[in-house]
């Protein structure tokens, strides 16, 4: 069991990790296909998202371990804490600044099996650079120097939260059927126009993450606190 100070706020960007547009809005459209079996295929594309995320997670968190084992030394410089806050205060001008233009959403050609393992691929594929509360949550596993037993479970919890929202979906699809497809509608059509804002906050959030670890990095929280009375 990880210390509740690396499990907190992975959990939090577990659930912020929810939000992904693009998951969202490929299950809203295969639940909305009207084709007659849809279970297959949506479940096909999110184990495959799962599995390529929980996979390359494994990958960075063996990786990362293996680099920060020799500079560990240095997250507790001040110099490592500086560098959280320009990172993080970047990060949080830019989700003001990005452009937010609407996108065409990312649809499946066919519901066969290999178009969506596919499709699942090119999710994560293309997605994998800008997953910043995934890979924020890989950093503050692999700097607590958790064990291969201890952070894989974890990992692949994360995982199973980043695809529940669409497994959520389709059991209310399946219970309600067309009573909830006026409503699941409206949020495929709220998610292909506001996926980019969806997305800027998501960058927004993070940024004041790490933008708050580099403060008390650096000690300027501390400071602020000592001033009060």
């Amino acid at each position: 069991m990880p210390p509740l100070d690396v499990l907190l706020p992975v959990a939090g960007l577990a659930l912020l990790d929810t939000l992904s547009p693009t998951t969202l809005g490929v299950s809203l459209f295969v639940l909305l296909s009207g084709a007659t079996s849809v279970a297959r295929p949506l479940f096909v594309y999110l184990g495959t998202v799962a599995l390529f995320y929980f996979a390359l997670g494994c990958a960075l968190m063996l990786g990362l371990g293996a680099a920060l084992g020799g500079l560990s030394h240095l997250a507790d410089s001040p110099l490592f804490g500086w560098g959280l806050l320009v990172l993080g205060g970047g990060l949080f001008a830019y989700s003001w600044v990005m452009p937010t233009r609407r996108r065409a959403p990312r649809r499946p050609a066919s519901f066969r099996t290999v178009s969506m393992i596919g499709l699942g691929l090119a999710t994560g594929l293309l997605e994998a650079g800008t997953a910043l509360p995934y890979l924020g949550a890989i950093g503050i596993m692999s700097t607590a120097g958790l064990s291969a037993s201890t952070w894989i479970p974890v990992l692949a919890a994360y995982n199973l939260v980043m695809v529940l929202p669409p497994v959520l979906l389709y059991l209310g699809h399946r219970v309600f059927g067309e009573r909830l497809r006026p409503r699941l509608d409206r949020w495929r059509e709220k998610i292909d126009a506001g996926s980019r804002e969806t997305l800027s906050w998501i960058i927004g959030i993070v940024g004041l993450i790490l933008l708050v670890h580099g403060l008390q990095q650096v000690g300027v929280i501390d400071v602020i606190d000592s001033l009060n009375p």
